[in-house]
């Protein structure tokens, strides 16, 4: 894992929402300057869930409600929890609360995920994936 790159967002707005959230999700992983991510998309992930919670639409009680339900599901149906897949279960998790508190619809997300597998294809190895 890479360490975070601050530069891509405020480092206040990581700085004011780290601690509560370290607190409410113990597994998160971090080394002692912040979150560690292994790409791009899983750092934008964790900054959309930071600017959403910023913009009061959920508390870090119900993000970590969320995140421990998929975890969950991951467990039950018997696959292994190594932590490798981390990240997609925070995606999973972050799609389901936008769309429970009406932020987005399904439509949407299927349309935005068929624009990111489109936008994969496309993208060559070892390059940025853009929408």
């Amino acid at each position: 894992m890479a360490a975070f790159d601050r530069s891509r967002m405020d480092r206040a707005s990581v700085a004011r929402a780290l601690p509560a959230l370290q607190e409410t999700l113990p597994s998160l992983p971090r080394d002692a300057e912040g979150p560690l991510f292994d790409a791009p998309w899983e750092a934008q992930a964790f900054a959309m869930t930071l600017a959403l919670h910023a913009r009061g639409e959920f508390t870090w009680r119900e993000w970590a409600h969320s995140l421990a339900e998929v975890i969950s599901e991951v467990r039950q149906r018997g696959e292994a929890d190594t932590g490798e897949h981390y990240y997609r279960h925070w995606l999973v998790a972050l799609e389901r609360m936008v769309s429970r508190k009406g932020l987005v619809t399904e439509a949407l997300l299927q349309q935005r995920r068929q624009q990111w597998e489109e936008a994969a294809r496309r993208t060559p190895h070892g390059h940025p994936i853009e929408l």
